[in-house]
This record gives C-alpha cells, structure tokens and sequence, in this order.
C-alpha cells in the first residue's frame, strides 16, 4: 500500500534534525502521533531504502519513543488499536534484522519496551520467530536476531527470583537453549574457516561477543540443563577464545579496545559468575582458567585497551581466592611476592595514561579515581584482588605489602622530586590493605586492619605533603587528601579540627583535581556525625568562614561561563550544597551575594542542561537557601527569583521543571501568613492546564505547588472561579495508581482550605469518584488514603464537617451505603495507620464521633460500641504493618537514576504541620478531657452510652482516660 501522508511525516523527521526547527517539529509529531496507524507509517520510512540513513534513523528513533509513551498504559492494557499491536510484532524483528547497524539499536531498544510489557505471555511467537533466523554460517543476520534476543534476556540479570521470571526462564530455554549452544559450537568452526579473512572474521567475532554475553543472560539465575550436559565443550570453547590472539583482529590504536579485548572481557564475566554460582558443576576446569589468567595477567602490555580485560581477569581471580579449595593456591609466602610483584604492582602503579588523563581531563579522572565509579580500572580491580587475598591471608599478605610500600618509601625519599610516583604506589598500596570490608557512600572505610596504623602512617608521610607548597607534585596532594576522605570515619574528632584548615585552604590550588579532591573531601567531612549524632566539625567553625568558602567555590564553578564548564564539576557544587545545609540561618547576613551567584548559575545552565547530577544538587543548594533564609525576608526571595524560575516554565526546560515547581512551593511555604502575590497569580492559570498534567515526573511537584498556592491564595482562586478546574485535576490524578496519593494530597489541601460553602455543590461528586475508584481497582495503599481522608473530613469539625456529615454525603451517593464502608474500610483499616499525624488525626475523628454525632447516638447504636473499641485499640496497641504490596521506596542521593521521572529535592521536603496543636501531647488526656466536657454537655449521654454498648474491659479503660 501506497501511504500519500509517509512524505509529511518523513519531512517532519528531517525538521526534528534541525536545530532551528525541531521545537516545533517535534510538536507536529506528536500531533500526527495521535492518528492511527503512525507507527506503521514510521516503520515503513524506517525500513525504506528510498530515504537517506539520517531520516531512517530518526524515524526509528521517533518509533522507539513512541512505543515508550503508548504501547499501553499503567494497567498494562494497550493503548493501540488490536490490529497495528499484531502487525507490529509481526513485522518488527524482520525489519531489524534488515536494517543498518544504527538503526538496528533503535528498534532492538523498542523491541525490549514491547517485550516488558508482552513478553512472553502476550508475545509467545518472538523466541521460535527468533531462533527460526538463525543461520549456521551467517553472523551478519545472526548479529541482529541475538541482539534482540539479548535486549529482551539481560532484563533477568538484576531481578529476583521468582515464580513468574522462572516461567519465562524456562520458556526461553526450552526454545532457544539448544539452538544458541549448536549455533556456538557451529561459530567456532565457522571462526577457524575464516582465519584469514579480516571481514568475515570481525563478523564472527561480533557474533561471538553477542553469544558470550547471551550465555551469562541464560545463566544468570540458573544453569540451564542443557548448558551443564555440554559443560565440557563450553568450557573447552571459553578457554580457546580467552587465548585466541589473530593478528587481523589487533586495533592500531593503543587506546581503543577491539573485538578481541571485548570477547576475553566478557568470557571472564562468565567466569566470574560460573565460580560464584555454579562451583560444583565448573570445579574441573578452574585450574586451567586460573592458570591462563596468570599467565595473561603477567605478560600482557600496560596500554589501556586492555584495561577493561584486564580488570576483569582480576575479578575473575578475586572470586577464584574467596574461595577455600582455591585460595590456599595463593597462601604461600613465595606466591603471595610474585603475585604483588607481577600483578599488583604494574596494576597499581600510575601509568602515563593516568597522569595525561589527570592533567587534560581531570574531571574524568576524579570520577574514575572515586569510590566505584572507576569499577572497570586496573587500580580498582587490582586493589580488590589484594583486599580479597588479605581477608583469606592478613598476616602474611599485610607483612608483604608493607616491605613493598617501605621500599617504595625509601626510593621516594632519595629524590621526591624524581621519585614521586614511587611514593604514589606506596600510598595506593598501604590503603588498599588498610581498609576492610566495603567503603560507604556516607562513611568511608569503617573498619580496618588491626596490623597497621592509619593516623600514623598519614603523619609520618602525608601531613607534610598537605602543608607543603610548589614543590610537592599535585597528585601526591591528592593522594594525601584522598587518604583523609576515604579513611575519614577512622581519624577522630580532634585530628579533624587540626586538618579542616588545611583542606579548606587546598580549595584554593591552582590545580583543577586538587581543588576538586578539596571540595570532595570538606563535603563529606562536613557531612559526618559522631555515634551520638553530633557533626565531626561544629557549625559553629564553619560558619566564620562560610562567607569566603562559598564566594570562592562560586567563582570556581563559574570560572569559564560556557554552560558545559560551569556544570562539569558536581562535586564543587555538592560542597557548597553542604556548606549551605550546615550553616543553616548563618546564610542571612550575606543573602543577596549568595542569591546572585545561585541566579546567575541557573540562568546560565538552563540555556544548556547536560549534568544531571550538577543540577540536581545545584537545586538543592538552592533549595536549602530558600528554606533558610526566606522566612527572614520572604517578599525579597519571591521577587529575585521568580523571574529566573518563570524563564525555565516559558522556555520548558523540561529536566528543571519539577525541581522549579517544588522551590516555587518552598518560597511560597517559607511564608504562611503571606497573601498570594500578584506574579504568583498569573501561575495558577498555565498550572491548572490539563497539558501540564501529562508529565509524570512533574505531577508530585505539581501538586505540591498547587497546594501552597491554594494555602495563600485560597481567595484569588475562589474569585477567579478556578476551584471546579483543581476538582477536574484532583479526578484525573485519582484515576492512575501511580498518582492516586497525589490526588488525596491535593484534595485535603481544598479542603482545608476553602470555605465548605464554596465546596458543598461538589461533595458528592467528589465521593462518587473516590467510591468508583474503590470500587474498580482497590489497592490496600487507595484503601488507606480514603481512611485517612475520612478522619481527616471527620475531625475537621470547627470548619463545619464531622462523621455526620460524610453519612449524608454516602448515602446521597446510595442509600445506607456509609454502614458497608464504615464496617468493612474505616473500622479495620485505621489501625494500619502508620504515620503519628495521621494517626492523632484518626483519634480526634473517633473521638468527636463518639462525642458529638447524632447518627452515631441514635442510628448506628453498635456503631457507637465499635468507634469506641478502635478509639481505645489505636491509643493503646502500635499499628498494624501494611503488606508491601505498593510501598514507596525512598532512595540515596548516591544511587538515583537522575533525569528519569520525578526526584524529591530533600532540603525543601514538606514539612508535616500539625493541624490540632491544642490537643497538647498527651492524646490520651486529651480525649478524657474532652467526652467529659461531651458529657457535660449533652446531659450525661456519653456516660450512659459507654454503660449500655461497651464491653467490660472497655469500659475499664475508657473510664480510666475520663478519671
């Protein structure tokens, strides 16, 4: 069929190329999105030799984002009619296989999105679709079917076990288990045929890295049947390749890792994961692994293509040494010297790429040197090896490598100009054995070996390195800084106070990674506290100096004014972040020079977004200045930053947006009693639009926003008639599980807010949309939510609400309705209230009932018996724990995936605001006093109702709250 719209489209895609016209391209895109049948138009442009590469590439670009966004919705239901599903996946794989490389990856990454979602129930036909294009002795079609096959097979590696993955598991295997083991074998023979033909051989081998990766996906939770028959010739083709060397397969670059590097480094993955898990059945052949490891580790060159492999060999022999049987290989004295001499050493040992890196790219080489990050260096992977021998071996492994790291000090100490970097590895080594277990984001090092020294070591050869000037190199004052930061749990209170200064005062080097390390280091020290609590450094000693600490780390992060300099260094802006979190109110002398810089900062990375992690922490700089030091001069906040922030909404910076729209909320919240000011007004408008509502990551800033505006602005809002848009948002929100909490949020906020006047029209409606909800898809946190906002409705009496409010309100929805909630949701619910507010807040609802509601006095007379029971259950027991069917974890700075959907900013989290301060401390008192001032009140009814409907025992205790 002939598509007349496929050249609009395809001139769209070219327009989307174009930075000049890809806004609006974009947009159109997303409008011809809407239409049926745009992603069979896409995939036709796609798969069409006619167009140039680019525009193909850019369809299949558009076509993998389409698919994120509507292939289905939350429910997992499809958001595409039947027909173009089906075709989709009838046609995808061929297509993909057909396809350029380039253009390959796209559609392998769409079809990875649709088997999330379908695979395998859904989409049974995929693995026999796939394993019927295998060819014996073809890798170039082979290379696409395995690589969707290893798109859709790597999601197992880091899930956990469970029933339904095993069932996927064995899908797979019983298909694909033992054409992929013939197609292996079959590749070693097509490899040996095609020796010395260099195209045909980068083929294979780009088959075979695919293969070698497809083996840890298929044995990553088990091993396969079939792979443990075959064990031997696997094992036997593993070894071959993980020696293989061919001449045609040798990159020119000393620098760029090649097929081969990429085979081996993967073949010790296998390894590695085969030692861990599999020991028994791969027993046998360990000891030809770990020979031709030794062998390959002692001979192999020290350039950085082979960086990778090499690291990798050496996690392969860690996990070779945590194991008894094979450890003892390493025990005696004799090997343990080799091994330091052959293979830790020239691993350990600063090369000349390091110290280029260090001096061209220094960012680069913070981020590798820094815990973790640098997981695939030879440092990294040499030091755990070492680590992992001196777990098994302390005694004679720390004896060894402290006659090594004095040797290297006496070298130094002959000529430390000459000889710094003998003085480098001597550092390098004695940490790597000081430290035991694994470093923390938080502490660093916690525990140590009992053998050695930590202070004394960093006063006898580091301190002076700190302290003297030019002609100590600069890595050497890394290595100095670096030992404080990551032993920084260990060395005491007092030794801190002696050597803050001299950090502070390496802020102030000329050189880009000391000023870093600098940086990094005052962080985190200012971040620690001792077991009690309490901060290593006292406030107080910072904040003297956080004036010029502050202006110099700005004038560093903006010393070149290009939106891609300014933001490359994370770490100087996560230590002004801190130093801001520490000093608290002491920020309020010097607002207006710190404001100046935070403006000026946004303004220019807004232009250019590129460091998710710099602006993450950029905006909770900003967020901690907020909290701090608007509610001193609130009007002067407001009116400074609202126009850089109003600039990010108009020109749709979209990975600022939800950190805008919870500092917007932090300065609105940082002045209560304020009225809402007049360019906040001109907000609410563009926020209530429904298309700000369709970005997920946005939606918790965005509540949170509304609810501060309605908090002030409750007025405004109310004469601009904009209270019935806010109910239409709190619907669309209670309609998706992701967002139905947000929904409550915003709710309870109307209805703290407004006059119940303003809101009475709408109560029923608002239940019947609560109860539809309940009734369509009940999840025990929804449950949960509707029992909060029920007490919270209940107990909010001095507005003009109450339980006998609600009961009219549910039975307008259907008569006698309330009796079946009451019963079956609110009475046991409650006690699974976890949070203490809302908690207190369900007491004064069960409490005011008791003493005030004419439905409970006259119409639910065992009603009144039952409220009384959980009253007095939720003041006596703790509450019950909630299945986690649907709990929210809360994640580390350290560990979030950045740019991906909604990231709280934690300096302006909301602060929880008790809305019945009177009731004192003591809640039990509190109740006593008031059902006898109820009794009083209503001529002795409480009493007599506690006589006729409570048990004895309930009697006993609720008369001992009102004595």
């Amino acid at each position: 069929m002939v598509d007349n719209n496929l050249g609009a489209v395809a001139q769209l895609l070219v327009a989307s190329l174009d930075p000049r016209q890809n806004k609006q391209a974009e947009l159109a895109l997303r409008q011809e999105e809407k239409k049926s049948g745009f992603s069979l138009q896409l995939l036709q442009i796609t798969a069409s030799a006619s167009y140039p590469y680019n525009t193909r590439l850019a369809s299949a670009l558009c076509f993998k984002n389409f698919v994120k966004r509507n292939w289905t919705d939350e429910d997992g239901n499809y958001k595409l009619q039947q027909e173009e599903v089906a075709t989709i996946k009838r046609e995808l794989i061929s297509l993909m296989i057909s396809v350029p490389t380039g253009i390959q990856s796209q559609l392998g990454e769409a079809i990875s999105v649709i088997a999330d979602s379908d695979f395998w129930k859904r989409w049974d036909t995929l693995v026999d679709d796939l394993v019927s294009r295998l060819q014996p002795t073809n890798p170039s079609a082979n290379i696409g079917v395995l690589q969707v096959a290893h798109s859709i097979f790597k999601r197992w590696r880091p899930l956990f076990r469970s029933d339904e993955l095993y069932e996927e598991i064995i899908h797979v295997l019983d298909r694909f288990g033992n054409p992929f083991l013939t197609l292996f074998e079959g590749l070693d023979t097509y490899l040996e045929e095609n020796k010395l033909n260099k195209e045909s051989l980068m083929q294979g081998f780009t088959q075979f890295n695919l293969m070698v990766k497809l083996l840890f996906d298929l044995s990553c939770h088990d091993l396969p049947p079939m792979f443990e028959e075959r064990i031997s010739g696997l094992s036997t083709i593993l070894l071959k390749y993980l020696t293989y060397n061919n001449q045609l397969l040798v990159t020119d670059d000393d620098s760029e890792a090649g097929q081969l590097e990429f085979a081996r480094a993967g073949i010790f993955e296998v390894l590695t994961l085969y030692v861990q898990k599999y020991i028994d059945d791969f027993k046998p052949y360990v000891g030809d692994f770990v020979g031709s490891s030794w062998n390959f580790l002692t001979t192999i060159g020290q350039e950085t293509k082979y960086d990778i492999l090499v690291s990798r060999a050496l996690q392969f022999l860690t996990s070779v040494a945590g194991m008894p049987e094979h450890a003892l290989v390493f025990q005696a004295e004799g090997t343990l010297n080799q091994i330091i001499e052959k293979v830790i050493l020239p691993n350990v040992s600063l090369r000349e790429s390091d110290e280029e890196l260090f001096e061209d790219e220094p960012i680069e080489f913070i981020r590798r040197d820094l815990e973790g990050s640098d997981s695939d260096t030879r440092r990294r992977a040499a030091t755990d090896f070492l680590r992992k021998l001196a777990e098994k071996f302390e005694e004679p492994v720390t004896k060894v490598v402290l006659q090594y790291t004095e040797h290297y000090l006496a070298e130094s100490a002959k000529d430390p100009a000459s000889n710094w970097k003998a003085k480098d590895t001597a550092t390098y080594l004695f940490s790597a054995i000081a430290a035991k277990g694994v470093a923390t984001a938080s502490h660093g090092v916690t525990a140590t070996n009992p053998l050695i020294s930590i202070t004394e070591y960093f006063q006898k050869h580091l301190a002076a390195d700190l302290v003297g000037g030019d002609g100590v190199h600069p890595i050497l004052k890394v290595d100095a800084i670096k030992y404080l930061y990551v032993f920084r749990s260990i060395i005491t209170k007092e030794q801190w106070q002696e050597v803050l200064q001299l950090l502070v005062n390496h802020l102030g080097s000329s050189n880009y990674v000391v000023y870093s390390y600098a940086a990094i280091a005052v962080e985190r020290v200012l971040y620690l506290t001792d077991s009690q609590g309490q901060a290593i450094i006292a406030p107080s000693t910072i904040t003297p100096l956080a004036k010029d600490l502050l202006e110099h780390i700005f004038s560093l992060i903006q010393k070149d004014s290009s939106p891609q300099k300014v933001q490359e260094n994370e770490f100087l802006m996560r230590c002004a972040m801190r130093v801001l979190i520490v000093i608290k109110e002491g920020v309020v002398p010097y607002t207006d020079v710190v404001l100046q810089h935070l403006i000026n900062i946004t303004q220019i990375i807004s232009g250019n977004p590129s460091n998710p992690r710099f602006y993450y922490f950029h905006f909770e700089a900003l967020g901690a200045f907020i909290r701090f030091a608007a509610p001193a001069s609130p009007d002067r906040l407001e009116q400074a930053l609202y126009p850089p922030f109003a600039g990010i909404l108009q020109g749709d910076v979209q990975e600022f947006i939800p950190y805008i729209f919870q500092l917007f909320a932090a300065l609105l919240e940082a002045n209560p009693s304020g009225t809402l000011p007049n360019y906040y007004q001109n907000l609410v408008a563009p926020i209530l639009m429904p298309v700000m509502w369709d970005s997920k990551g946005s939606t918790p800033a965005l509540v949170r926003l509304l609810s501060s505006i309605i908090s002030r602005g409750s007025q405004y809002i109310m004469e601009s008639q904009q209270v019935e848009p806010i109910l239409g948002i709190f619907q669309k929100l209670l309609s998706s599980k992701t967002n139905e909490s947000y929904g409550f949020d915003l709710l309870e906020s109307v209805i703290a807010n407004f006059p119940p006047a303003a809101l009475e029209q709408y109560f029923v409606s608002i239940m019947e949309v609560i109860l539809m909800r309940l009734q369509n898809a009940k999840t025990e946190s929804l449950t949960l939510r509707f029992v909060r906002f029920y007490h919270f409705i209940s107990a909010n009496e001095e507005k003009g609400y109450s339980a006998d409010f609600i009961i009219q309100t549910v039975d307008k929805v259907q008569p006698d309705l309330f009796t079946m909630i009451y019963l079956n949701m609110i009475l046991p619910e409650t006690q699974k209230l976890a949070r203490p507010l809302d908690r207190k807040t369900a007491v004064l609802s069960f409490t005011k009932t008791l003493a005030n509601s004419e439905a409970f006095a006259n119409r639910y007379k065992k009603g009144w018996g039952f409220t009384c029971e959980a009253l007095l259950k939720l003041l006596e027991l703790p509450p019950v724990p909630t299945s986690k069917d649907d709990i929210i974890v809360e994640h580390d700075v350290e560990d979030m995936a950045f740019g991906v959907g909604f990231t709280a900013l934690n300096t302006v989290r909301p602060q929880t605001r008790d809305p019945w301060p009177e009731t004192g401390a003591d809640l039990k008192a509190w109740v006593g006093q008031y059902l006898k001032e109820a009794d009083k009140r209503h001529g002795g009814r409480i009493a007599q109702f506690a006589q006729e409907r409570l048990g004895d025992e309930a009697k006993v205790v609720l008369s001992s709250y009102i004595a």
